[in-house]
């Protein structure tokens, strides 16, 4: 596969290790002179010096046979940017843009962007696992199929404990295909009852994401205590 990375920095510079480690195509374009030579120095001739937002270096990449764009630079604009004219300009199929404001990844959707990344999401998911207080975290959220993946964790006092999958209120678009108990992953079934402590992964539609943390406080989706 042949991708093409724009913007050298650190993300731009592990993610092509990474990939040229895993035997693709790798080019990764970058304007600063000082990045582009330490790149050529730690992985070879990969890095093509220029601005990504110019068509003319697009072309010069050769953006017209990638099969994926990355753009991993520090401003979404120029993100934005990079993926849109790899779409429409150049016929790259798949495009993945960094997100360095969360507020953006709306617009990078409506705006045809295939895949983003945020940061700051991702650090916040780190955090809402480190404090006890946040039953709920958000592992994955794919948007353009309205799908959210979700681990929720059952609290000591939870009126789910002893009680068995399929007598909790899960509604009917919530899938629940693992369970970590005791730092081991089990596939559930019906039958199998909750524990203080399980961690509960499901896959959820985004409108029904919360669903575990009201089914483990003891509320309705309505929000009234059963």
């Amino acid at each position: 596969m042949y991708i093409i990375i724009v913007g050298g920095g650190k993300v731009g510079y592990y993610l092509g290790k990474t990939l040229l480690g895993a035997g693709h195509e790798v080019l990764i374009i970058e304007k600063d002179k000082r990045k582009c030579d330490n790149i050529s120095v730690e992985l070879g001739s990969i890095a093509q010096r220029g601005d990504g937002t110019d068509s003319t270096v697009m072309e010069e990449a050769g953006m017209s046979r990638a099969d994926l764009a990355i753009a991993v630079t520090g401003d979404d604009e120029d993100n934005l940017m990079i993926c849109q004219m790899a779409k429409k300009k150049f016929g790259v199929k798949r495009t993945i843009a960094r997100i360095n404001n969360p507020k953006n990844e709306h617009i990078f959707k409506l705006l045809g962007i295939d895949h983003t990344v945020s940061v700051t999401d991702l650090i916040l998911a780190q955090i809402e696992r480190e404090i006890p207080a946040q039953s709920l975290v958000h592992l994955l959220t794919l948007r353009e199929v309205g799908t959210s993946f979700v681990e929720a964790k059952v609290p000591a006092d939870s009126p789910a404990i002893g009680k068995s999958l399929r007598d909790l209120n899960i509604p009917e678009d919530c899938v629940v295909p693992l369970i970590i108990r005791g730092g081991k992953g089990v596939v559930p079934h019906g039958d199998t009852l909750l524990a203080a402590g399980d961690e509960v992964v499901a896959v959820t539609t985004i409108d029904h994401e919360d669903v575990l943390e009201r089914v483990f406080t003891g509320l309705t989706l309505s929000g009234k205590a059963r």
